[in-house]
């Protein structure tokens, strides 16, 4: 995958407000990003040994885990470690378009609102070398916390796009040689006979409901996972692991 293009200054997401992040992966991924500005560290005494080398010269507090609990969300499994940020700067989709090659995958989400699923699609992302996640403005939860632990690091390295227009970030992807496909459980063939080589992106929808309408429509084609009788449907994060893996398993090495 080539490297993250030098660009324009551009707001930051969330404007300037500070945001944690926490959990191990997380933190340290932060801490190696050069494009993160890392305001303070919050670790426990054993954290900040293990780790002392990543930690380096950061400005660091020794707390107790009981301190790190009271500090951030309720139900925060932070490991021992966690750090207040400046949020990224915010991407565009021409920085995808500028990592991708010949071949490139890129995953679309239709208004997925769950940190958990979101966060677990940007790993299986970064793990299988999509070129970028991208995200509907509205119905899609923000980039720290939650979603960063789930995303075990690849929040750092995996750009995340929001967009404000899907259907026409869509069209913008065709024009730029992707061929689109949306998972629904209506598709008319499966995802394994399909050829993916090429530019590829795989769209999702939230679970329950699906992809909408118009992003359907924007697709050029449905298609469908195999699963057994026993379940018929997979979590949205299982589906775009196994859609990544199929696009990995055919690309060209």
């Amino acid at each position: 995958m080539p490297p993250r293009p030098n660009r324009p200054h551009r707001q930051s997401r969330g404007g300037h407000q500070s945001v944690w992040i926490f959990g191990r992966h997380a933190v340290l991924a932060a801490l190696a990003n050069p494009d993160r500005r890392i305001e303070r560290l919050f670790a426990t005494r054993e954290m900040a040994e293990r780790h002392a080398a990543e930690i380096g010269k950061t400005d660091k507090a020794i707390v107790s885990r009981e301190d790190l609990n009271q500090r951030l969300p309720n139900g925060s499994v932070h490991q021992g470690i966690a750090a207040l940020v400046a949020p990224l700067e915010e991407p565009g989709l021409e920085d995808i378009l500028a990592r991708c090659g010949e071949n490139a995958l890129v995953l679309v989400l239709d208004q997925v609102s769950d940190p958990h699923n979101v966060g677990a699609i940007l790993r299986s992302a970064a793990a299988f070398g999509a070129a970028g996640l991208i995200v509907t403005d509205r119905h899609t939860p923000s980039d720290t916390g939650t979603l960063a632990k789930a995303a075990s690091g690849a929040l750092e390295v995996v750009p995340l796009v929001r967009a404000v227009n899907l259907a026409r970030t869509l069209d913008q992807l065709k024009e730029a040689g992707f061929w689109t496909y949306g998972l629904a459980e209506t598709g008319d063939a499966r995802l394994d006979n399909l050829d993916l080589k090429g530019r590829t992106c795989i769209v999702l929808g939230a679970e329950g409901e699906g992809l909408r309408r118009l992003t359907a429509e924007k697709c050029d084609r449905l298609v469908t996972i195999p699963t057994s009788d026993a379940l018929s449907a997979l979590n949205v994060s299982n589906a775009a692991a196994v859609a990544a893996y199929e696009w990995a398993r055919q690309r060209p090495r």
